[in-house]
């Protein structure tokens, strides 16, 4: 069994054959979408988060609208750059969409990938600390939030307060119970994957990785995997983590499937990003049948809990309906994921 959901990147573009073609339109198709996933049995809602380009980039208003609008399913994000981010304000931002949402909030972070401009962070009024990296900084912040967000007391309150004060050093409020174990890292690396583990954060491990074996792909995100597991065993954590992977995946029910995604095998692609030679996962289309047989393959999918869909949002909320129920219904039952 698995939790199925979907991630949606929110490209927005004024081309032709756009169904998002403002920012507006792919902010209010993103709430429809996760209420109609709701509806055909999905698990979760995901928005990846990009800053100065045109998709996605404010999560929280999002997520609690999306709260606001559903009962059910998982609401998160896959991921938000942490370089970008005031941990403590994020922490009042996300007690609050946790509790519009009734504690269904899971919050992917991540160090940070290459952005639209250059260290766009520093327009944000961020520099890492003398003889940090960026991605240093990034996972600084996380550390901050996680701290945060486990609601103790830290700050010294005004004696003479305009309202009245709890006994002790003050949290920041709203705060959210709980949501300190739905805290994802989003990671590359085997490294940073042990790393996660020891923080006790849950695992996202998406369509690219280090490549640090030679290997296909899905072997080396599946070793990424076991290691995490291990690395979070041996730090003694008490509860049991999570694991997600996202994957392009398209069942080919009718002539308007083929015609956007029966373009033949797919592969794995090998590229440079971040200075960091990468190894790209393969998409998968093709009729239900012998998609459910080139799934099996997949070890990393075997080992992960959740499989998140990425989701050509372009394409429109009735469109994107139609690609997740054929996995939710015609897919995933004959791999026992449902």
């Amino acid at each position: 069994m698995k939790k199925i959901g979907f991630l949606s990147f929110g490209h927005w573009s004024p081309s032709q054959g756009s169904q998002t073609r403002s920012a507006g339109d792919t902010l209010l198709q993103s709430i429809d979408l996760a209420v109609a996933a709701e509806e055909l049995g999905a698990d979760g809602a995901y928005f990846r988060v990009h800053h100065f380009a045109r998709q996605l980039a404010s999560p929280f208003p999002l997520l609690a609208a999306v709260g606001a609008r559903t009962s059910r399913i998982e609401i998160g994000t896959g991921v938000i750059d942490m370089r970008y981010e005031n941990p403590l304000y994020m922490a009042e931002d996300a007690g609050a969409a946790d509790l519009i949402s009734g504690g269904r909030l899971q919050l992917g972070l991540s160090r940070g990938s290459p952005e639209q401009v250059v260290d766009g962070w520093r327009y944000f009024g961020y520099e890492p600390a003398e003889g940090e990296s960026d991605a240093d900084m990034g996972r600084r912040h996380a550390e901050v939030l996680m701290g945060v967000l486990a609601g103790r007391g830290f700050a010294e309150p005004n004696p003479r307060p305009m309202f009245p004060n709890p006994p002790g050093l003050l949290r920041i409020e709203p705060h959210s119970e709980g949501l300190r174990d739905r805290i994802w890292w989003g990671s590359a690396s085997n490294a940073t994957a042990v790393w996660a583990a020891k923080q006790g954060m849950n695992l996202q491990s998406s369509t690219l990785k280090e490549d640090e074996s030679g290997e296909p792909f899905h072997v080396q995100q599946a070793r990424q995997i076991r290691l995490y597991r291990e690395a979070w065993k041996d730090a003694g954590h008490t509860r049991s983590p999570r694991v997600s992977v996202s994957r392009s995946i398209f069942a080919l029910m009718d002539d308007q499937d083929r015609a956007f995604f029966g373009r033949g095998k797919d592969s794995d692609q090998i590229g440079v990003i971040d200075n960091m030679r990468a190894v790209f996962g393969r998409s998968y289309a093709a009729e239900p049948d012998r998609l459910v047989e080139e799934l099996r393959g997949d070890e990393a999918i075997a080992e992960a809990d959740t499989l998140l869909l990425t989701v050509p949002n372009q394409l429109g909320v009735a469109y994107n309906a139609h690609l997740i129920e054929a996995i939710l219904r015609h897919v995933a039952p004959a791999l026992g994921w449902r």
